[in-house]
């Protein structure tokens, strides 16, 4: 009896340790993405302007909200591992974005860290595709950018890319007055060539206009 009793004491034991296995798997160290680490630094920055009721320099007080709402929805999707951002066409023409490929036994031997795909006007990139951002032609500024989310709006002109967070979805519009980009979020990072692994052309919009729209897509 007290051998069928120390067996089925094992078997619980051994049932237990198998069903709680997961328990013990590492949880995702967003901690240590650089991205989080941004969000909340630029948080962090934008509670003290608040708290001592300051106000960083070209940002009125609506601005700071604004962003600060953008950043604490960022810092949540990063934080809750959402790893997809989401790119929006509404420019009227044809533009790049950066994507992942869809098999991922060609990444291991490719030469850039993600494809340059086009995205077709009034098109949205495919759910659960990340779009890790768009890429600014030669000859294509973007109006009021921000080159970190606590700073002041300036111009800027391509060739670069513009990278996204992920949990983002980043709309694109063209400024019918001045032909200028316009971006809905104010916490996306210009990225020269030798910043990141991505492929950064030097070439002009009506070039990109030429090519197949082959993003993975829906209808915007």
């Amino acid at each position: 009896m007290k051998l069928w009793k120390s067996l089925l004491i094992l078997l619980m034991i051994v049932a237990n340790l198998a069903f709680a296995q997961p328990s013990f798997a590492d949880r995702p160290k967003f901690s240590k993405n650089p991205d989080y680490i941004e969000v909340t630094k630029a948080l962090k920055e934008l509670s003290q302007t608040k708290d001592a009721q300051t106000q960083v320099e070209g940002l009125t007080p609506e601005e700071i909200q604004k962003r600060t709402e953008e950043l604490t929805l960022q810092k949540y999707a990063l934080e809750t591992g959402i790893n997809w951002g989401q790119c929006e066409n509404q420019t009227g023409k044809t533009i790049a974005v950066y994507g992942k490929r869809p098999n991922s036994e060609d990444n291991e031997d490719a030469v850039y860290d993600n494809n340059l795909y086009f995205l077709a006007n009034g098109q949205s990139t495919k759910k659960n595709w990340d779009c890790d951002g768009i890429y600014l032609a030669n000859d294509v500024k973007v109006a009021n950018f921000t080159s970190s989310p606590n700073g002041q709006g300036e111009e800027l002109r391509g060739p670069v890319a513009l990278k996204i967070l992920d949990g983002t979805q980043l709309v694109i519009k063209t400024n019918p007055a001045t032909a200028a980009i316009e971006l809905n979020v104010p916490t996306v990072k210009a990225i020269a060539g030798k910043e990141a692994n991505w492929f950064i052309p030097d070439i002009s919009q009506a070039v990109i206009e030429t090519r197949v729209p082959n993003a993975p897509s829906n209808q915007a």
